[in-house]
């Protein structure tokens, strides 16, 4: 009997354990940093097509988990023209990009899934990788994200914004 045999019957080989090692933090690296790049309900119609004074985005089929019909979310009074507001707990970002005219999109970057956090200069940011996206119709202002945010349907009901 020769080493080499004596070492495989004793038990893995070191190249064994540590490839196993490998693959395994690389599995957790990639579920952690894992989005929704291939993620099937994004918009394919980002233009929007409820841009009339106080009409109710009625485009996309919903932005998060946790959003759910008919929840209040805001005021609009609440929403600035030319900006908007991300509603964490829902995963939903509000915008009004012209006086009288409210859009929702997902909240969740369509990058990697990171949360947008701001709106400014009529831009959504998302602060993990810098994508930024249209507060008008969620498209892509610039990358490194490729796909525009999902439309989330709202109710504009007199001064109350809700999830349709």
């Amino acid at each position: 009997m020769t080493s080499a045999s004596i070492k495989s019957a004793s038990g893995p080989a070191r190249r064994a354990v540590v490839a196993a090692a490998g693959a395994a933090g690389l599995s957790v690296a990639l579920t952690a940093c894992g989005g929704s790049d291939d993620d099937a309900s994004s918009s394919s119609d980002a233009a929007g097509t409820s841009g009339s004074t106080g009409a109710a985005s009625t485009g996309g089929t919903g932005g998060g988990d946790n959003a759910a019909a008919g929840a209040a979310l805001t005021r609009t009074a609440d929403i600035p023209e030319g900006g908007g507001k991300v509603f964490d707990a829902e995963k939903v970002v509000v915008t009004q990009p012209t006086a009288g005219t409210y859009k929702a999109f997902s909240a969740v970057c369509t990058h990697q899934g990171c949360a947008v956090k701001s709106i400014a200069d009529g831009v959504i940011n998302c602060p993990c990788h810098n994508s930024n996206f249209s507060i008008t119709d969620g498209s892509v202002k610039s990358g490194p994200a490729q796909k525009s945010l999902p439309e989330v349907a709202i109710k504009v009901s007199g001064d109350s914004i809700t999830l349709a």
